[in-house]
């Protein structure tokens, strides 16, 4: 009999973890460099990102009440699916141990990841020439959970998603 579909995907999300992580013996620069992409994704520097142009005229105003909105609500999404589904995060599930502090117990899903996508969706649609980059920052940055074994890849995607379709529900609601 085949396994349930959520233990098949748990199965490959660990499988495709453990192939991204960053072994403890990487060199210090990898690790400073990793370090430093993944701190974008955290509270004090999404918040700010959302907000720098929260003062400015016309589009920048426009562009950070969308960032901050999206940022807010998302956030808030995580969090109730984060307790709610409580899985733990890869170090304490059997796999190597994160190379930097896990900002909770709960993996699923990620909030910096989210936090990043919100920000360069934000941002990105209305201003779309820098769509393209913001975008890739806020990839990296999910991806940069993953090489850090702070989150499976799931838990970013997921993120990333949530993102996604919030930033949708704001633009639809305005």
């Amino acid at each position: 009999m085949r396994a349930p579909l959520l233990v098949r995907l748990d199965a490959r999300d660990r499988a495709l973890m453990q192939r991204c992580v960053m072994p403890a013996t990487a060199s210090r620069p990898a690790r400073l460099g990793w370090t430093a992409l993944t701190r974008i994704g955290g509270t004090g520097p999404s918040v700010a990102a959302a907000a720098a142009t929260w003062f400015e005229c016309c589009d920048l105003h426009a562009a950070s009440e969308l960032a901050l909105t999206t940022l807010v609500a998302s956030h808030l999404v995580v969090q109730l699916i984060k307790r709610s589904v409580v899985r733990s995060r890869p170090a304490h599930a059997g796999l190597p141990s994160a190379l930097v502090t896990e900002p909770d117990r709960f993996s699923f899903p990620s909030g910096h990841a989210t936090a990043a996508m919100s920000v360069a969706l934000g941002y990105g649609l209305t201003f779309p020439a820098f769509a393209l980059p913001l975008l890739g920052l806020a990839l990296l940055v999910g991806f940069s959970r993953v090489r850090l074994g702070v989150h499976f890849p799931g838990d970013v995607l997921a993120g990333q998603l949530i993102a996604l379709t919030t930033a949708g529900v704001v633009l639809a609601l305005q």
